[in-house]
């Protein structure tokens, strides 16, 4: 939880500076480029799904321990989902300039925001593996982590085909 966590910070500060640097407002401008990066977000949610689908067939099938992620790969996770998530630079594009006056420093400014995002962000996705972790037991049971992967894998695909079909 945590090493996923921390991997979607990263990403919020990359698209603090990218938004910084005008990038994000090509994104936010640029619907080929918009609809890429969408895209390419949808695949990813859809093949999280279908990879958290067949980690519970085969829990279910050979009774695999709960092993979780390796921290590298948690964290991977977290910063690839966040980089290719399009309404996180649109929101960048939208939400940061109205915080920066013309001579301020923009991408120092930018940072700091998105740092003080970070810290927001820490304090509630901390929070939550706080909270997960108090019930790992419960979740490393077989029978719980198959139906978590199998719940969690449908939700991505869900969430993938959803985005993939929205507009703008």
């Amino acid at each position: 939880g945590w090493a996923t966590t921390f991997g979607v910070l990263i990403g919020t500060l990359f698209h603090a500076a990218i938004s910084a640097l005008g990038i994000s407002a090509i994104l936010a401008q640029s619907e080929t480029l918009f609809q890429l990066v969408k895209g390419l977000g949808a695949l990813y949610l859809i093949w999280l799904g279908l990879q958290a689908l067949r980690s519970a067939g085969r829990r279910a099938g050979e009774g695999i321990a709960a092993g979780g992620l390796e921290r590298r790969d948690a964290f991977r996770e977290g910063l690839i989902t966040n980089l290719l998530n399009p309404k996180v630079a649109v929101f960048y594009v939208a939400f940061l300039p109205q915080f920066i006056a013309p001579d301020d420093p923009v991408l120092a400014k930018s940072l700091l925001l998105a740092c003080i995002h970070n810290a927001l962000s820490l304090l509630w996705l901390g929070g939550l593996v706080l909270v997960i972790s108090r019930g790992q037991r419960w979740v490393q049971k077989g029978e719980t982590l198959t139906w978590l992967s199998r719940v969690s894998g449908g939700i991505l695909i869900v969430l993938g085909v959803r985005l993939a079909l929205e507009s703008r």
